[in-house]
C-alpha cells in the first residue's frame, strides 16, 4: 500500500517540526512549507492526498491558500489548525471548501485520527462504488463531487457531498441532527452542528430553484431532504 502523502502549511518551526516528525513516524510522507506561497508552489507540483494549512502565515495565509488550492482540486480533504477558535473563524475556513478545523493546541492524536477518516473516506469515494443521482435537472456525480448539467458544474467539497448522498439515500425521511453528525463527523458536539448548519445552507442555496425539493428543517429534531417524483 503506498504512503499517503499530505501538504502540511505552518509557519511556527517548532510545531511544525514536532508534528511533522510524529506524522512520519505514523507512515505519513509530509511535505511542509512555511508560507502559504511556498506551499501552494508545492501543491501544484505534488500530488497530495490531504492538506493540513495553518491560517495565520505570512505571504498567503491559510484562507487564501484552500481557496487557491479549491481552484486546482475540489476534492482534496483540508483541515485547517489555527489558534483562532472563534466560530466565524470556524465558520469562514468550511465556507471555503475546507472539511475540517482543530484548534490549536491541538492532540496529534485527534489530528491523525482525522486525518485516517479522510483518507478512508476519499478512498472509498474513489473505488468502484461509484453512483449518479438523478436531483432536478441535475446529476450528482458521487465520485467526483459534481453536481451537473448541459450548462453548468457545481464543485461541491468532499463533505458537502457526503451530506447530499447521505439525504438522497435517505429522502423523504426525517434524519436527527445527531445521527447526521455522527455519521459524518463520528461527533455530535456543538462546532460540529455548526459545521453542518453552513454545509445545508449552501445546499439550500444550490437547490433553491428545483421544484419539488428541499431541505425541511424540523426544530428541535432534525432534517428532512424532500424529493418529489
Amino acid at each position: 500500500m503506498s504512503t499517503s502523502r499530505i501538504l502540511y502549511a505552518e509557519d511556527d518551526a517548532t510545531l511544525a517540526f514536532l508534528t511533522k516528525d510524529n506524522l512520519e513516524q505514523n507512515h505519513y510522507e509530509v511535505t511542509h512549507c512555511c508560507d502559504g506561497k511556498t506551499g501552494m508552489e508545492n501543491f501544484k507540483k505534488g500530488n497530495f492526498d490531504i492538506c493540513i494549512l495553518d491560517i495565520m502565515m505570512p505571504k498567503m495565509d491559510g484562507f487564501e491558500l484552500a481557496t487557491e488550492i479549491r481552484k486546482v482540486n475540489i476534492d482534496i480533504p483540508i483541515i485547517f489548525l489555527s489558534a483562532k477558535t472563534l466560530k466565524e473563524d470556524r465558520i469562514k475556513g468550511l465556507r471555503l471548501g475546507a472539511d475540517d478545523y482543530l484548534v490549536k493546541p491541538f492532540s496529534i492524536e485527534e489530528l491523525i485520527l482525522k486525518i485516517e477518516v479522510f483518507l478512508k473516506r476519499s478512498h472509498k469515494n474513489n473505488s468502484v462504488e461509484k453512483s449518479i443521482y438523478e436531483i432536478g435537472k441535475y446529476q450528482f456525480d458521487t465520485k467526483n463531487f459534481i453536481l451537473y448539467n448541459e450548462n453548468e458544474k457545481i464543485p461541491l467539497t468532499q463533505r458537502e457531498s457526503e451530506l447530499l448522498k447521505l439525504f438522497l439515500d435517505n429522502k423523504n425521511t426525517v434524519l436527527k441532527r445527531e445521527q447526521i453528525l455522527t455519521s459524518l463527523w463520528g461527533d455530535d458536539d456543538y462546532f460540529m452542528g455548526r459545521s453542518l448548519d453552513v454545509f445545508i445552507s449552501r445546499l439550500r442555496k444550490i437547490l433553491t430553484n428545483e421544484k419539488g425539493i428541499a431541505i425541511e428543517n424540523l426544530h428541535g429534531i432534525g432534517f428532512r431532504f424532500v424529493l418529489e417524483k
